[in-house]
């Protein structure tokens, strides 16, 4: 393991290549040693097909160290967060790989609240697993596997029936569970509701899991809505802690869209603390300048729901997300829940009385240009990049108010990631070339030295 364990979100990788049944049973071996004994750990996993080899495996690591295992089978990540409490688990182990293709797989260790450990925390078990810093297992402090796959969703289910019973309108609607976990909970808590819905790509297929589907393809979401013509249509990723939504019209309604509406809704209420919204630094300008119009402030985090969560914790907001669709709503949860964010939506846009399109039309949603540029082994630092600084700042006053420009590394790979947004697509264009071309001279020029 020369790379870091944990990234961004958890262990992640190719399921038996990089991520192996040995490296999970290591992970849980190292996660052990974060907790007090006696302890309780709930595992769930997404529908991939190896995540019954990956919940073995982490079953026996911990069980091997003295900790008991609670095996909540098939459930959505928001799902597994809220039940770590409820079933009185001291941690959770979620399996999944959320909106990656099917081959790929991951480990999210979540606390006792339905937070992701802390970087420290996470930090720590990386050690003791390069180490394999742990205690030889003893013959009197086995722990035991408990199963409760029949009834850890029916109390997700229970809880959100709870909560929304009565809020949600009987107009049909189209949801696509993308062969992944919500198809385990997505189903029953809309039939509980009472709302007509016409589920797509239903079957637990880990091999399909996000195959032209779910939150990342809500194309063929949009065909079906359009086609049959339903109030709307919601689209989860592979663990549905995402959700991306399609009006009436067949316009796709991304998670600043979702952020904007729910906004609103929160502020008509009096729940929304300090007129303040969290999202990250990839949330359209859009968004900010329509809030601004209703007096709501947005406050900027580094890429990653983690940070979302974090700064929202520390400013005490009741509402934050990303533009991929996974929003956190304080008032219910740690976590991003794209089953809970759908049913707010829908609550939020019938108590408004228009459609959907209406509630988002606010957002002016401003073009945006992202380029890629592969970092090499010459450049160690990308901000020490000749006239990088000088071009940025050019751009930005080319720009103006009505434009912005970010650069900033990708978090899972070797690249530089260049993003314009602004009004004029000609001129963003212009500019994001321009910047591109500047940091592949200087890269060319750094290996040319070497």
């Amino acid at each position: 393991m020369s790379l870091a364990l944990f990234g961004t979100d958890g262990v992640r990788g190719i399921a038996n290549d990089t991520l192996t049944a040995s490296l999970a049973m290591d992970v849980a071996r190292g996660a052990a040693l974060e907790l007090d004994r006696p302890a309780r750990v709930l595992i769930g996993r997404d529908t991939r097909v190896s995540g019954h080899m990956l919940e073995a495996a982490l079953a026996a690591g911990l069980t091997e160290s003295g900790v008991d295992v609670m095996l909540a089978g098939v459930v959505p990540t928001p799902a597994l967060a809220n039940l770590i409490g409820a079933m009185q688990a001291d941690a959770g182990i979620m399996i999944s790989a959320s909106h990656n293709p099917p081959e790929y797989n991951g480990i999210k260790l979540i606390d006792r609240s339905g937070r992701k450990w802390e970087p420290e925390q996470e930090e720590r078990v990386e050690v003791a697993v390069r180490a394999r810093r742990w205690s030889k297992p003893s013959p009197s402090r086995v722990g035991r596997i408990l199963h409760y796959e029949d009834t850890a969703a029916s109390i997700y289910h229970r809880r959100l029936v709870s909560i929304f019973a009565g809020r949600i309108p009987d107009w049909p609607i189209v949801v696509d569970v993308g062969h992944g976990a919500a198809a385990a909970t997505a189903p029953q808590v809309f039939e509980k509701l009472g709302v007509p819905v016409t589920i797509l790509n239903a079957e637990p297929l880990g091999e399909l899991i996000n195959v032209e589907c779910g939150s990342t393809h809500p194309q063929h979401v949009r065909q079906v809505v359009m086609k049959t013509g339903a109030w709307l249509g919601l689209a989860f990723d592979g663990d549905a802690d995402r959700v991306i939504a399609v009006d009436a019209s067949g316009r796709i309604v991304d998670g600043d869209e979702i952020l904007y509406v729910l906004a609103q809704d929160l502020k008509n209420q009096g729940g929304l603390p300090n007129h303040e919204v969290v999202a990250t630094i990839m949330s359209n300008l859009g968004l900010e300048r329509a809030l601004q119009q209703s007096g709501i402030r947005l406050v900027r985090t580094p890429v990653g729901d983690r940070w979302v969560a974090k700064t929202m914790r520390e400013s005490g907001a009741g509402l934050g997300g990303e533009q991929s669709g996974h929003i956190i709503i304080k008032q219910w949860t740690e976590t991003g829940d794209g089953l809970l964010t759908g049913l707010s939506l829908m609550a939020a846009v019938a108590a408004q009385g228009v459609t959907l399109g209406e509630a988002v039309a606010p957002v002016e949603r401003y073009p945006q240009v992202l380029r890629n540029v592969r970092l090499g082994a010459a450049i160690e630092d990308w901000r020490s990049i000749d006239g990088l600084a000088l071009a940025v700042k050019e751009a930005e006053q080319a720009l103006g108010e009505g434009g912005r420009v970010l650069i900033r590394p990708s978090g899972t790979e070797p690249l530089l990631r260049i993003m314009l947004e602004g009004r004029d697509v000609e001129l963003i264009s212009e500019w994001a070339h321009r910047l591109e071309t500047g940091v592949r001279e200087a890269l060319e020029s750094a290996e040319a030295q070497r």
